[in-house]
């Protein structure tokens, strides 16, 4: 089993050239930074878990930028978005940003997608709400022609261009996608775009029906990785007959010192 760290990188954490070689001293595999652009002060979206949505979502530090600093002071750290929102994103910038990142890192980049829960974030970003997760499937397509091609084009409902060069192509080919969520349209989308599944923590038998469901779609050696999970609580028993070769400790954004001193405590309890 492998075991990484979800952690928002903000303005008021951590810096991520402290944070990378903490993981690999630790013995973490990987880290997986949550992605917002911005938080609309006005939102009828309820924050996830319910309640008021804590102050770091609204303070994020690029997510690409803060892999990019990890990359640099690290070198065995899987770099992981966990989760970005491509269907806010520009199709080419966001190619070349995840292949950028797998090209200096030496192929540690993995790509989180997530259609996002914010509708108001998608809407500022002049999307319907309604149709984001439709905009990410087409995105992640065109992206993955991108990658492969040396003179991509892609023709759909909302992406659409004609034959481009785009560099850098990514060393791994392609950078894995992990696909959050679990809902109809996010297994399918995972099932179509995936290679791997970002769920958040559970028991296996609530991963099994999607073991068999993939199994049965011809998609039997998709890998799960567990994200966000609470170290203090979780059961992982039966996770490794399910799929299961990753579990992501979810860390609470804060002060340099608060945060080694909790990867402190998780690697004393899951890593030794």
């Amino acid at each position: 089993m492998k075991y990484g760290v979800v952690l928002f990188a903000t303005d008021e954490t951590i810096a991520p050239a402290a944070l990378g070689p903490a993981l690999e001293e630790r013995g973490f595999e990987s880290l997986f930074v949550p992605e917002h652009s911005h938080i609309p002060v006005r939102r009828e979206s309820p924050a996830p878990g319910g309640g008021d949505l804590p102050r770091h979502f609204s303070r994020t530090v690029d997510v690409f930028v803060t892999l990019a600093v990890v990359a640099a002071t690290t070198t065995r750290l899987t770099l992981a978005t966990g989760v970005a929102l491509p269907a806010e994103r520009d199709v080419f910038h966001t190619a070349k940003q995840v292949a950028s990142l797998d090209l200096v890192s030496g192929g540690r980049a993995l790509f989180g997608v997530g259609a996002g829960w914010n509708r108001e974030e998608a809407a500022d970003h002049g999307i319907d709400p309604r149709r984001r997760g439709r905009i990410l499937d087409e995105k992640l397509a065109a992206m993955a022609r991108i990658w492969a091609d040396d003179e991509a084009e892609f023709h759909g409902e909302y992406v659409d261009f004609d034959p481009v060069w785009c560099w850098p192509k990514p060393v791994q080919s392609p950078p894995p996608i992990y696909v959050g969520g679990d809902s109809d349209a996010a297994l399918r989308r995972l099932r179509d775009h995936g290679q791997g599944w970002l769920p958040d923590s559970g028991d296996a038998g609530s991963y099994r029906r999607v073991r068999t469901w993939l199994d049965d779609e011809g998609r039997p050696d998709v890998p799960f990785t567990v994200f966000g999970a609470d170290p203090d609580t979780l059961d992982p028993d039966g996770y490794p007959e399910v799929g299961v070769d990753r579990i992501t400790f979810w860390v609470d954004p804060g002060p340099e010192r608060d945060v080694l001193t909790r990867l402190d405590e998780i690697a004393a309890r899951w890593l030794r």
